[in-house]
């Protein structure tokens, strides 16, 4: 398994998206929108930088910048294939590598292709001298050069793989929201999706997406949390050429780059009042007007939002509006915590066993019957992702084709082992043991805040008379 390495990627976030990099384990990306950004970094020290250009034009335009760049780090740079021709005017630059891409189709094959040219570089340094070190004839070595790679169309699926995905979940509450997404993939109305952090919001709008009549169009998505206002409103809404200190180029916004697909507006809560005001016109109208440009636009797209919060008592607290709260609220689709959902755990655990198994180089690992029933104990506070994430560790650390035992999972997940051992006798009634487990977990509690009965109490999620009562009831001695 490749150590994580640290990557720069420059450009838009539906193409980092679309890359697969962010779910590529062995890589840590760090993403900015635009060169201007990047420049402004810290002089951290990337594996390398990858920028995604998707227009010739701009690809001219940003040679100066990545030439800025290039003096720090090592550069990779996806193109479209239209940009072509400049590959070597990029490599003249000491550019690592360029990979000629078509933007819209980014197979899985490009992190093979992203690691295996980053493997190529790696070695290349190890072997050469650094660039302007004289060799042993005296002779200025040049930068490594890796030669332009063009990656390959991904293959057409089978006609059985072209069905949507369905929502995975067996439990009653997840069978609801899979008639909902059903009944609302075939209306235009703007769907707000709700539930807490982790739950699979996104999961669900691309569900909703897929599973109506625009699933051939583009879906894109935005997390209205990641930007301050004024860049939001850019990235929504687009900007005229000259509308700002910065402002270059005209630049298409999502309502429009969505067309006639989907627009996913996650975290819609974080933005900011004005904003939605702005929001809500585009809502009404069905148009919207790039910052600095006074010609409207239509727009075609459909509106899926979502936030983890109750919109209604943030509009009782005047921090979002109420008009557009109506305007979102056509179609509500609450997403259950998995806490409320525990037979959706182990098909979950299973889903990622076999997702990311394969990439892990560790097929054929599964869940032993004491693990099944840790998973199915714990509250999981961070939902899906909490819980995908807990099998992506318990995969580095089981051999391939082994059983994942409660030995790889989180000490979170098996600490209530413990009382159990401590608590199970074959010769007690259940109230007995149930006695016992709570009260070595009292006792743990009063050592661990040093006796302190009103902190022990908090971290118990009880009240201070409740835990008096517990104490005598148990018959607890404290100090």
């Amino acid at each position: 398994m490749r150590t994580i390495r640290s990557l720069l990627w420059i450009g838009s976030g539906r193409g980092l998206t679309r890359s697969g990099m962010t779910e590529a384990p062995e890589l840590d990306v760090t993403w900015v929108p635009s060169l201007d950004e990047a420049l402004m970094l810290p002089a951290v020290r990337f594996d390398a930088v990858l920028v995604e250009i998707e227009e010739p034009q701009a690809l001219e335009l940003a040679l100066a910048d990545l030439d800025r760049l290039a003096e720090r780090r090592g550069i990779l740079v996806a193109t479209a294939d239209a940009a072509e021709p400049h590959a070597d005017a990029l490599l003249a630059l000491g550019i690592g590598a360029v990979f000629v891409v078509d933007p819209k189709r980014v197979g899985g094959g490009f992190v093979t292709e992203v690691n295996e040219t980053l493997d190529a570089l790696q070695a290349q340094r190890m072997a050469e001298p650094r660039p302007g070190t004289p060799s042993a004839t005296g002779v200025e070595e040049a930068p490594p050069i890796v030669t332009v790679s063009r990656l390959e169309q991904p293959p057409a699926r089978e006609s059985n793989d072209d069905a949507p995905p369905r929502v995975l979940g067996r439990s009653d509450a997840m069978r609801q929201v899979s008639e909902l997404v059903d009944l609302a993939a075939s209306s235009p109305s703007t769907v707000l999706v709700t539930g807490e952090t982790g739950v699979g919001k996104e999961v669900i709008a691309r569900e909703l997406h897929a599973r109506g009549r625009r699933g051939d169009a583009p879906f894109v998505a935005i997390n209205c949390a990641a930007f301050p206002e004024a860049l939001l409103e850019s990235e929504l809404f687009g900007h005229a050429r000259g509308a700002f200190t910065g402002a270059d180029r005209e630049k298409t916004g999502l309502f429009e780059a969505a067309r006639e697909g989907t627009l996913f507006l996650d975290e819609l809560a974080e933005m900011e009042l004005p904003l939605q005001a702005k929001l809500l016109r585009v809502l009404q109208e069905r148009e919207v007007r790039r910052v600095g440009d006074v010609t409207p636009r239509p727009i075609h797209c459909r509106i899926v939002a979502a936030t983890n919060r109750m919109l209604a008592d943030e509009v009782a607290r005047g921090h979002f509006r109420e008009d557009l709260f109506y305007r979102l609220n056509v179609f509500p689709i609450r997403i259950p915590p998995l806490r409320e959902r525990r037979s959706d755990v182990l098909p979950l655990a299973r889903s990622f066993l076999a997702l990311h198994g394969p990439r892990e180089g560790k097929q054929g690992c599964h869940l032993s019957l004491a693990a099944s029933h840790l998973l199915e104990a714990y509250h999981w506070p961070g939902n899906v992702r909490e819980l995908e994430n807990e099998m992506l560790r318990a995969l580095m650390l089981t051999p391939s084709g082994q059983l994942i035992t409660p030995r790889q999972l989180s000490p979170k997940l098996v600490e209530i082992l413990e009382p159990i051992a401590h608590g199970a006798r074959p010769d007690e009634t259940l109230r007995q043991a149930l006695d016992r487990i709570e009260s070595w977990l009292i006792r743990r509690a009063l050592a661990n805040n040093d006796g302190r009965k009103a902190r022990t109490a908090r971290k118990l999620g009880i009240t201070r008379e409740g835990l008096y009562k517990k104490l005598k009831r148990l018959g607890i001695e404290t100090s």
